[in-house]
């Protein structure tokens, strides 16, 4: 999280410097002065580094929130980053902010842009950047001028945007969910790119622009694997809202017959499925492994999907993201008759452990449950993780202060509702989410005589 200016003559770099850091994701951005002179190969170099030590860095005022990931044109004149706005939230939206190091003037590139800013670098010619951004189960790739509004460039799942040094070629990982990471390249990217994607609309893909792959490393091993595609669906889910829906098929499917369900929950809470690749959750593998569909909701909270969607978990945890996950659930019982109803299981890590937990207390549908790091007791996790600002910020301050709502949407206080046999794992170097609470759920299925 820091850069090197064009002429070698300053850093910027991100540091939290706020007293206690587990109260705060003030992460700001200082910049500082490296001009001491070539010191490699020369006399006194000693005296050179002890007095690199004693410049001071200059923090760049901006927001309460974080900022972060800083990165200087090619021409040296601008200096971008990533910021959040609020204070205390993670998952607030991450604006682009652009400021002229001349002038000090900072402008917020995509005021009006209601995703979040990914992976960004800039245009070979340093009048526009491209960065990507998470949409619908994608991160596809836009571009944006330092006084004009983003533009899509191409619609996949990527990241790591990278200017080739010299070139006018972004390079990018890119991912699928039936494909790891491979290099790709995207080449012709400055400000005529912008211009002609206006001209001929932004639906229409330029020739110059269409990505191409640079590695082929997985590409003999993936056509000897039968990795059927992702498939989206939408239903109406809370408040009569439209959620996204992704399944994948096992492998040889036939649609003649009965598949057991696996039913993935993912975490955060402010996160999302997708069309990208994972080595821990991996959809593929969950479907090959026994042959079962496998079926993932995009709730209430997750993200690619506008601010106002991910804000709306926060206080209600265990309100519409759970009739999200069960509306959701019927309608793919009912839509697809190849699902053997009567053969699911639920699994989740992080949130979507907490998920699993509140489904304990709630519901009977499943034959079992998978528990992984989750969240039992909302209290007790607010005294053992290393993440304060996240509990007070979700659950609108300390237990102390607003213990209702704390205990309103904390599963171990619905134990006395829980028959799903559950496997619960957890793991000791979980800061977020202290391995204690994986022994109080287990503890208490035990306790309940439920195979656990």
């Amino acid at each position: 999280m820091y850069a090197i200016s064009p002429d070698g003559q300053e850093v910027a770099y991100t540091s939290n410097i706020d007293e206690v850091e587990a109260t705060s994701t003030n992460n700001e951005i200082f910049v500082v002065s490296i001009n001491v002179g070539q010191v490699s190969n020369l006399p006194g170099i000693g005296s050179q580094v002890e007095n690199l030590r004693h410049v001071e860095p200059r923090k760049i005022p901006t927001s309460p929130g974080a900022d972060t990931t800083p990165l200087y044109s090619p021409d040296g004149r601008y200096l971008a980053w990533r910021s959040q706005a609020r204070a205390g939230f993670e998952a607030d939206k991450w604006r682009l902010l652009v400021q002229d190091r001349q002038s000090g003037k900072t402008r917020d590139l995509t005021e009006k842009f209601d995703r979040w800013v990914g992976s960004f670098t800039w245009c070979a010619d340093s009048k526009c950047l491209v960065f990507t951004a998470e949409d619908h189960g994608e991160s596809p790739i836009f571009i944006v001028a330092l006084n004009q509004q983003p533009e899509e460039v191409t619609r996949l799942h990527a990241d790591d945007l990278t200017l080739a040094p010299g070139s006018i070629s972004v390079f990018f990982s890119r991912a699928s969910i039936v494909a790891p990471t491979e290099i790709w390249r995207l080449g012709s990217v400055d400000s005529a790119l912008l211009d002609s994607l206006r001209r001929r609309g932004n639906d229409v893909i330029v020739a110059k622009a269409e990505p191409t792959p640079v590695t082929h490393m997985n590409d003999t091993l993936l056509s000897q694997i039968d990795m059927p595609p992702l498939e989206s669906f939408t239903f109406k889910g809370a408040n009569d809202e439209e959620v996204q829906g992704f399944m994948v098929k096992p492998p040889g499917f036939d649609p003649n017959k009965k598949y057991p369900l696996k039913f993935l929950i993912h975490g955060g809470p402010q996160g999302a499925w997708g069309n990208e690749w994972t080595y821990r959750w991996n959809a593929e593998l969950f479907a090959a492994t026994g042959s079962y569909v496998v079926v993932m909701i995009n709730f209430h909270g997750s993200t690619g999907y506008g601010q106002k969607f991910t804000d709306s978990i926060s206080g209600d945890w265990g309100g519409k993201p759970y009739v999200d996950l069960m509306k959701g659930l019927d309608y793919v019982e009912k839509t697809f008759p190849f699902i053997d109803k009567n053969r699911e299981a639920a699994l989740g890590a992080s949130y979507g452990g907490y998920m699993a937990n509140w489904i304990l207390g709630h519901t009977n549908r499943f034959k079992c449950i998978v528990s992984h790091d989750g969240t039992f007791n909302t209290e007790s996790v607010y005294g053992t993780t290393e993440e304060l600002w996240f509990p007070e910020w979700e659950f609108k301050g300390p237990p102390w202060e607003n213990r209702e709502l704390y205990r309103k949407f904390s599963p171990h206080l619905f134990a006395d509702k829980f028959k799903t046999p559950t496997l619960v794992v957890h793991g000791q170097n979980d800061y977020r989410l202290d391995v204690s609470e994986g022994f109080q759920l287990f503890t208490t299925l035990q306790r309940l005589v439920i195979p656990s």
